[in-house]
Parts: C-alpha cells; structure tokens; sequence
C-alpha cells in the first residue's frame, strides 16, 4: 500500500510539473495539492506520529491556497506553510537522537543559514508592500528548519533530514524571489516554478523517507 501510495503522490507531482507556470484552474489545484495529501496518507499509514502527519497536512493546505494566484489566497497559504514548518521543527527536535551539540559541530552550515536570512530579509521585505509582516515572520520560521535540522544526525533514514530541509528552503527562497525580485518578463520566470515544485515535492518526499 505505501509503495503504491508513494506511486501515485509522484505520479501527480510528475503530472502537475508542466502545469506549474499555468494560470491557476482545478485541475492544477488538484494535482499539486494530491501530490502532498498522498505524502500525508502514507504517514497516517505507517503510524508515523502526529507531528510528520500534520507538517504534510499543513503543506497540503499551502499547497491548494498558492494554487489560486490572488494575494489574500498567497497570505494564508504562507500561513499554513509557517505552521507547517512550526511542525516540522517540532518534529525535528522532539527526536531521541537530535542533539544541541550537533549545532555546534556544522557551524558552517549554521552561519550559512543566518546569513542567508540577513540577506532575504534585505532584499524582499522592502518590495514586499502589504505582505512585509508576512516576509519577516516567514524567514525566521523556515530558517529555524533548517537549523532544527542540524540536531539530527547523518545515520539511518534521519540523513535525509538535512537535505530535504534544505530543499525546501530552497524552494521557499526561489519562490519569494519570483514573486518580490523579478520583473514579470524577466527569463529566469519561465524557469522558475518548474524549479520551485521539483525543490518543494523533492523535499516533502525526503522529510516522509526520513521519518516513516
């Protein structure tokens, strides 16, 4: 069951990638939305813990409010994307096996992460407009990901923690940059979404491998 799950969650996010720069429709809606509520299926399934299932229900949600492209739709489906990260950190550091001290041994990585959030906050909050207090509640929030991360070891299935996390902060950063930073008819936006979803599902399957 969670092989043929996992199937069919690919199969839609397959499916939906030549779809990802289309206006917004139901079918679009659908399919993107599919690919992440079967991630969460399969959490469900294998008794994974509530934490895991709510992150990927909580995505699932962000995920059907960023399909519909108007601003109030994008401000809560930031929402839900902030508490899904909420939950994963939760996830992360409620492990038995995350430690503190495993900070401290990547400090590169760490620094890395904090720069990079000095930097975002600089460059998009002020072309945010509306949407600034979002921008400055969500960097935070996804960078604390991926520090919450580094408390994992590299062993066993929680090695694909780190890099799922920073796919997805990936993903989150390219996106804000398509929305804030990039004129309309700037070449890189044909790139893109097709960027962001191989990024964002890439993550959200590696983060389910990582903890079922």
């Amino acid at each position: 069951m969670t092989n043929l799950l996992f199937g069919l969650a690919a199969a839609c996010a397959i499916t939906y990638l030549p779809m990802a720069s289309r206006p917004a429709n139901g079918l679009r809606s659908m399919l993107k939305t599919a690919a992440v509520v079967l991630l969460a299926t399969i959490a469900v399934i294998n008794g994974s813990g509530p934490l895991l299932v709510l992150a990927l229900a909580l995505c699932a949600v962000g995920d059907a409010l960023l399909s519909r492209d108007t601003d109030t739709a994008f401000t809560a489906g930031v929402g839900a994307f902030a508490a899904g990260h909420i939950a994963y950190i939760a996830l992360f550091l409620s492990q038995p096996a995350s430690s503190l001290e495993l900070v401290l041994d990547r400090p590169g990585y760490f620094w890395s992460l904090i720069i990079l959030g000095i930097v975002a906050a600089t460059l998009i909050a002020p072309r945010a407009g509306d949407l600034r207090p979002a921008v400055f509640a969500y960097i935070p929030i996804t960078l604390g990901m991926g520090i919450a991360a580094l408390t994992l070891p590299e062993s066993g299935t929680l090695r694909w923690a780190l890099p799922a996390a920073a796919g997805f902060i990936a993903s989150d950063l390219i996106l804000a940059t398509e929305k804030f930073l990039l004129p309309g008819d700037h070449p890189a936006q044909k790139l893109t979404p097709y960027l962001v979803w191989v990024l964002y599902w890439g993550a959200q399957a590696g983060l389910l491998i990582a903890f079922v």
